[in-house]
């Protein structure tokens, strides 16, 4: 049944396909390309995923949400992203449906409605809302592996209240006795007149820079499952678009009872496409 209040797809047919027979092609390739990733053997709670077009990070993203997939099937998937700063309000939907190619993800109204209860949160809606393509670019993914579940879908700015926001969507679901899956959405550096951050000039030095000393120190601090400090890390350093997201993450998995983070697959807007900018994705997983 087909929900009245859906909230149109504006990425599909752009940075991902819009018909589910091509979406459903490339996620075959992504899993093609995923053999060659670590599979962890444990029970996994969530995850970070990068959220460029698909032509670039789909494969990472793809294959970080497939490693979520268990016997049993979540209730919900709750997806933390937005280009947000510290200052920026939370945002949330609470009502409505998601449309992706492959049908509609209906919003999981309970635990969104008791999330929008306990914070100060702005209340987008279907009809009315922020354009930002981080959570929209997992929800063909997530439609695809788990076919029957719910989303609940924030914008978190890079804050310590968006930490609690997270280690209590992780306690609202056990309340509520609601199985749940915790992803955050986030890039990297970006590096490069496109985005006005060249500290380290041009050419194949800055690119080593960016992959290997840059990126490579926020990803570590992720791995730590230290919250705060990947905040702080981003903030510092600009190696993460939505720090937020990737944080608050975090504390909902250690919530959640996840005790080690590991990476997937790293990758970087060079390797596809050389050239003088050059933008980092990692796949995680709690």
């Amino acid at each position: 049944m087909k929900s009245a209040k859906i909230r149109r797809a504006l990425f599909a047919g752009s940075w991902y396909p819009a018909r589910a027979s091509e979406c459903e092609r490339e996620i075959n390739q992504f899993l093609k390309e995923g053999e060659s990733f670590p599979a962890p053997d444990r029970t996994l709670v969530g995850g970070i995923v990068p959220h460029a077009g698909w032509y670039f990070s789909g494969s990472i993203a793809c294959n970080v949400i497939h490693c979520l997939r268990s016997v049993e099937a979540p209730d919900a998937v709750v997806v933390f992203g937005m280009h947000l700063h510290p200052d920026s309000p939370c945002f949330i939907m609470t009502e409505g449906a998601w449309e992706t190619p492959f049908g509609e993800l209906p919003v999981h109204e309970k635990l969104a409605g008791e999330i929008a209860e306990r914070f100060d949160v702005s209340i987008e809606t279907p009809t009315k809302f922020t354009q930002d393509n981080t959570v929209e670019l997992q929800l063909p993914f997530i439609k695809y592996f788990f076919e029957d579940v719910n989303v609940v879908a924030m914008g978190v700015p890079p804050a310590k209240r968006s930490l609690e926001i997270g280690q209590s969507i992780a306690n609202l679901a056990t309340r509520l006795d609601l199985k749940i899956i915790v992803l955050g959405s986030t890039d990297l550096t970006h590096y490069g007149h496109n985005y006005g951050f060249v500290s380290r000039g041009s050419g194949p030095q800055a690119v080593h820079w960016v992959k290997h000393e840059n990126d490579r120190r926020v990803i570590d601090t992720m791995l730590t499952m230290e919250p705060e400090h990947v905040i702080n890390e981003a903030l510092a350093n600009q190696n993460a678009c939505c720090a937020g997201a990737a944080a608050t993450a975090i504390a909902a998995a250690k919530a959640l009872g996840a005790k080690k983070a590991e990476t997937i697959a790293y990758a970087t807007s060079y390797d596809k496409s050389p050239g003088d900018s050059v933008v980092g994705y990692v796949g995680i997983v709690f």
